[in-house]
């Protein structure tokens, strides 16, 4: 499949998520998926990020630390990243997560719609998606 397909990645946080939905859906790609040989699994932040936001995808995740970090934050802005973090306060199994992803899809497009191009990030939380802002 070539990555022009893709819309979407799933890091390896929510790899489950990303393997359930790549099931569905035809432009989810994660660590290790055919589209994107580029990125292993194992792949550090600093290199899958990059790649991703050049690419256009838009990244499930659920690791805090890629908003925080200094080095993580700076590619976060300088490549323009667009992520959706799973923020719940508990971890979800991967059929749980899609299932609070299924119920907001409708939601998630209206705001990739309107935030278009990045750097930015939404919050997946059980009540729907909320904008997060990046410091600095």
């Amino acid at each position: 499949m070539p990555t022009s397909t893709i819309r979407w990645y799933a890091d390896e946080s929510v790899l489950g998520l990303g393997k359930l939905l790549a099931r569905e859906h035809e432009d989810v790609a994660y660590p290790g998926h055919p589209a994107i040989p580029a990125i292993r699994p194992g792949a550090l932040d600093t290199e899958w990020m990059p790649v991703v936001a050049h690419l256009g995808w838009i990244v499930f995740h659920r690791d805090r630390r890629i908003r925080t970090r200094p080095a993580e934050l700076d590619i976060f802005r300088s490549a323009g990243l667009r992520a959706v973090w799973s923020a719940g306060r508990k971890d979800l199994s991967p059929h749980d997560q899609l299932a609070l992803l299924q119920r907001h899809w409708t939601r998630l497009e209206d705001e990739v719609n309107r935030l278009g191009a990045g750097p930015w990030a939404l919050n997946l939380v059980d009540t729907g998606l909320n904008e997060f802002r990046l410091r600095g």
